[in-house]
């Protein structure tokens, strides 16, 4: 997963995925094999409608006679919809601050990773998985429609990382209507972010009710591994908010204090979540522990609703 035209390394790279994929087989057969009744149902496709190529699709997708009409340019593709037994909409973090951290890991990275873990554990239940994408003040949403199969787990990061083929996501009133105008159907809907932004208590009683009708869960980033930074001799720093573009003088000791805040106020954001009735899964940069953490919480939640 790297394209020519940015020529950026992604988060999680397509042989990381294969990785994740293995592990979620490995882990989730444990779940479900001899303990549970099957969890899979449901054959063909039903055909949706035509719309425009994207990343992802199968060629076998492309409409010729159609796409001729444009050209080719774009491409028509006919679009299916495989019956599911659930759908999957992960709500992630796209925010500037998320692509800083320390020693060549951004905060995103961890994001990435959850995205990948949660669409491959969609695709082993043969359920629908899409994106949404929010920045720090949740006025731009962007999103992927929901759809079947490792190659929409592909498309999902790829837009997460790159920030191409997402759909914008009009906001109409507030946060909790414009999510679930988005959603079809009652939905699994993890919401991936380190909440490191402006009034997280307004946007969890967003969430809150939200959680009324659709499954929602914090899937929280300990991101004070960032804030972790090394000593430094100046006696005053200037830190620069690539969010709001200020910058702020602070004392050394406020610079060492900053991880331990961090740590602080996420757990006032779980705490205020829970109260709030929603689940909250702590997770961190180490891929291992976070593939294996994150699959098994999503079997069992899964494994619940069936």
């Amino acid at each position: 997963m790297r394209t020519r035209e940015t020529d950026v390394e992604p988060f999680v790279n397509l042989s990381e995925l294969t990785e994740i994929e293995l592990l979620i087989l490995r882990r989730m057969r444990e779940y479900t094999i001899g303990e549970h009744r099957s969890v899979f149902h449901g054959t063909g496709f039903d055909y949706v409608g035509l719309r425009e190529w994207q990343a992802g699709d199968r060629m076998s997708q492309i409409d010729w006679p159609q796409s001729s009409l444009t050209n080719f340019s774009p491409l028509i593709v006919r679009d299916f919809e495989q019956p599911s037994t659930a759908t999957v909409i992960a709500v992630a973090d796209g925010s500037l601050s998320t692509r800083c951290g320390i020693d060549g890991v951004p905060i995103a990275a961890a994001i990435a990773r959850a995205i990948g873990t949660i669409g491959m554990s969609a695709v082993f239940f043969q359920d629908m998985f899409g994106l949404i994408t929010f920045d720090a003040r949740f006025d731009e949403l962007a999103a992927v429609r929901p759809r079947i199969g490792k190659n929409q787990v592909i498309h999902c990061l790829e837009a997460y990382q790159f920030q191409k083929g997402l759909q914008p996501l009009r906001r109409t009133g507030s946060l909790s209507m414009s999510l679930a105008g988005f959603m079809r159907k009652t939905s699994m809907v993890p919401v991936i972010s380190d909440f490191l932004f402006d009034d997280p208590a307004e946007i969890l009683r967003e969430l809150g009710q939200l959680n009324s009708v659709h499954d929602v869960f914090i899937v929280l980033i300990d991101s004070a591994f960032a804030f972790d930074l090394p000593p430094v001799s100046a006696g005053w720093i200037e830190a620069f908010d690539v969010e709001t573009g200020h910058a702020r003088v602070m004392s050394r000791g406020s610079l060492r204090a900053l991880s331990a805040r961090t740590r602080a106020w996420q757990d006032e954001v779980t705490r205020q979540a829970k109260e709030a009735g929603m689940d909250v899964l702590r997770i961190g940069v180490d891929d291992q522990q976070t593939a294996i953490a994150m699959s098994e919480f999503i079997a069992e939640r899964r494994l619940r609703k069936v």
